[in-house]
């Protein structure tokens, strides 16, 4: 064992306290620098080199959105963020609450065709937000 290996295993309570520190830096920053304004942020490397909306694209203003308590424009940016957000959360306070002893939520234990057809979705939305026929412009970040 390591010595970070062993640092952590003295302080459980260390990763899940870093990445929500991390997490709350990163929201700040984006209430602060609008990710509405050009030349902000990069641009997605996808875009950049494609010139076309990856899956992810418009998550940034999305999510500055959702922090705003505007979810209508938030599913308007990016309406997968509005699925992987509670997700993540959920994640989180699976990996904290036994670091912090308390009691661990229920384990999500997804069968592989869930996974698949999630998969699927994601694929599809990135292929689906790139047709320029008029009713799929409204998945456009």
């Amino acid at each position: 064992m390591n010595s970070l290996e062993h640092e952590l295993a003295r302080r459980p309570w260390a990763g899940p306290t870093a990445v929500a520190a991390t997490t709350g830096l990163c929201c700040a920053t984006l209430l602060v620098v609008d990710p509405n304004e050009p030349g902000r942020y990069p641009t997605c490397p996808v875009l950049a080199v494609t010139g076309r909306w990856c899956p992810g694209c418009g998550s940034l203003r999305g999510l500055r959105a959702l922090l705003g308590g505007d979810v209508a424009a938030a599913a308007g940016f990016n309406p997968l963020l509005l699925l992987a957000v509670p997700y993540l959360v959920y994640a989180w306070v699976a990996w904290a609450a036994p670091a912090f002893g308390g009691p661990a939520p229920p384990a999500l234990r997804l069968p592989a065709w869930v996974i698949r057809a999630v998969a699927g979705l994601v694929v599809t939305f990135g292929v689906l937000r790139n047709v320029p026929l008029a009713p799929l412009r409204v998945l456009a970040p």
